[in-house]
């Protein structure tokens, strides 16, 4: 199965936004952001999520909008994040998403934001 990807300059500002303004897809991108190839297995085991039927929609949406790129591989999808494109497109957009992610999460547990 092939997927389609939007090319760089097809990726929009508010299909990224609407994308990663879901919090299931947010910690997809968080754990794809520490880079390479993840089958889609290790990313839900990393998510603690055990139903892989309940993901095919956050994957294609993060696909469409242009947050990730999924390939066939064997019985499984390998996922990476599209962080070239996306800091081409809006530099230093991800960073703060996933900056302000990682501080909620530390005012979440109690911590202080850094």
């Amino acid at each position: 199965m092939a997927f389609r990807h939007p090319d760089r300059d097809q990726i929009r500002i508010e299909d990224v936004l609407s994308a990663l303004g879901n919090g299931v897809r947010l910690a997809v991108a968080r754990v794809l952001d520490a880079g390479g190839e993840h089958n889609c297995t290790s990313v839900l085991n990393t998510l603690g999520i055990t139903a892989k039927s309940t993901m095919t929609h956050h994957w294609r949406v993060l696909r469409d909008s242009g947050v990730i790129w999924q390939r066939p591989s064997g019985r499984e999808n390998l996922l990476v994040l599209r962080r070239e494109d996306l800091d081409a497109r809006y530099p230093g957009l991800l960073d703060a998403i996933l900056s302000g992610a990682r501080a909620d999460e530390a005012l979440e547990h109690g911590d202080r934001p850094a």
